[in-house]
Formats: C-alpha cells, structure tokens, sequence
C-alpha cells in the first residue's frame, strides 16, 4: 500500500553545471504533471515527463534547478539598451529635460538583462541527468510506500473497532424481541383491546421482527471487513478499491441502524459510523 503524499531531492553536477531536482506529490484522481524545468531543458520535457510516469498517479511537482552555470549568468542586452537610450534621449531633449540618470533608469529595466543561451546537455551529460531524475522518482515511490504502511495501520485499528462493534451487536438482539413484544401488548392495552388471538399475536410479531431483522446485514458487513483487509494485504494500488468496499460497508452499517429498533444497537451502530468515516478521510490519498 502506498500513501500518494511523497517528497525527494537530489542532485548532481555535470561540468560546471549544478542541477537541483525536486519533486514533490499530493493526492488527486489522476497523474497531473506540473514542471518547473531551466529553459535549457526545454527540449527534454517530453522524456522527463515520461521518467515521471512510475509514479502513477496523483498531483505531481517537478522542479529543477540549475546552478552556477552560463545559463544563471545575467548579460546586458546593449542592443536594447543602446536604442533605447537613443529614443528616451530624443524624447528628453524634445522636452527640454536633462538624461543626466538616464542610463541608471534603463539599466534597472528588467527587460534588459537576459541569461545567456547555453548550449544542450550532451547525450552523456542527459544521460546522468536522467539517471538523477529516476533516482529522485525511486526516493519519492520509497516515500509512499513509507507514508502507505502507516495508513495501512491506521485503518486496521479502524477496522478492527469497526468489528468489535459488530460482534457486540448479538447481545442486545434478544432484547429487541422482548422490548417489541412489550411494545405491541402496550399498544393493545392502551387501546383497551382485551381479546387477543395468541396464535395470530406471534404470526404478526415474527412479521414485524422480519422486518427487523439485521442477520443479513451483519453478514454482509463481516465480508467487507475481510475483504478490506484481504485488499490492503495482496492488492497493490488498491486505493480505488478500497473506496468501494468502504462505500458498501457504510450501506450495511446505515441499514443497521435504521432497523436496530434499540438504543445500544444505536450506539454501537454510530461508533461504527464513526470509524468509518475516519478511513475514509484518509482513503483519498491511498495510491
């Protein structure tokens, strides 16, 4: 099991260049790509972006950096600066102003400085390049699978409440025949009927407790219990299925409990709710 929240870093020097790789991954439906990469890798973002695609699924930031290069090195475009210092003259002599500081406020233009074109990595230097990038992939899958077997815990504690409350329910079943019986002969005294045929009496109750009747459901919850366990054990990638299956299990437990028809079937019932809804929070971001 895998967590979708991962983070790595590395780095490498190739010549005089330094180069800083970093990625970081939330959780999302999809594989959603976002890289921050040098302009001189431009040409490489298609082959990055497939060195990425292990990582399946979830949102995905890549960022490289590149150091101490010609690429960081920032150059005076004089051409620019040359026209415009001609224009903006012009226009101060036609308005009868000094270009005493004119320079100063060309040069703090930002669009006249650039970083200078560096040529592209070699296949050699791509090659060591790449080789980071994967690294720094295989550190973020480490991560997850770091991250995943933490939650995996966290939802074996939830399920395991989620079957104590299950096994408890048994119990208090007997009751709710006695409590239904009452409730019914309460029923018929309060309505001042005292004939009553016995035979008929017992085929209603068993009717009315049918209705009641939750066996199925504590069955059917029981298997989703297993099998969500089953899946976290054997299933990698299992975040999908496990939704479903959780999905299903708050169907029978919601069924429960509109039958329960018994305050600590309730209880129990909203306990289990309650743990539920804890895995759920954290399912979203399970691979």
């Amino acid at each position: 099991m895998k967590s979708m929240t991962g983070f790595a870093k590395r780095q490498c020097t190739i010549a005089d260049r330094k180069f800083t790789v970093e990625i970081k991954t939330l959780n999302s439906k999809t594989l959603d790509l976002i890289t921050k990469i040098p302009a001189t890798l431009r040409t490489k973002e298609l082959d990055i972006r497939a060195l990425l695609s292990p990582l399946e699924r979830g949102k995905v930031d890549l960022i490289i950096t590149e150091e101490n290069g010609p690429a960081t090195a920032a150059h005076a475009n004089s051409e620019l600066i040359s026209q415009r210092f001609a224009d903006l003259s012009r226009l101060a002599q036609t308005l009868g102003q000094t270009n005493d500081h004119l320079l100063d406020t060309i040069l703090a233009m930002p669009d006249v400085w650039g970083t200078a074109n560096n040529d592209e990595l070699t296949d050699t230097e791509w090659e060591t390049l790449a080789q980071t990038i994967s690294q720094t992939v295989a550190d973020v899958d480490a991560f997850r699978l770091h991250e995943g077997e933490i939650l995996k815990k966290d939802f074996i504690k939830h399920v395991d409440l989620i079957e104590q409350k299950l096994q408890a329910i048994p119990q208090y079943e007997s009751e709710r025949i006695a409590n239904a019986k009452e409730r019914i002969m309460r029923y018929f005294a309060d309505a001042a009927i005292k004939e009553i045929d016995q035979n008929r009496f017992e085929q209603e109750l068993i009717y009315y407790l049918e209705k009641l009747d939750i066996t199925e459901e504590k069955i059917r919850l029981a298997k989703h219990i297993d099998y969500f366990r089953h899946t976290m054990d054997t299933e990698e990638n299992s975040g999908k299925k496990l939704g479903f299956v959780a999905q299903e299990m708050g169907r029978e437990i919601n069924t429960t409990g509109s039958k329960a028809n018994h305050v600590e079937i309730q209880k129990l019932v909203v306990g289990m709710k309650d743990e539920l809804e804890k895995i759920k929070e954290q399912l979203g971001n399970i691979l």
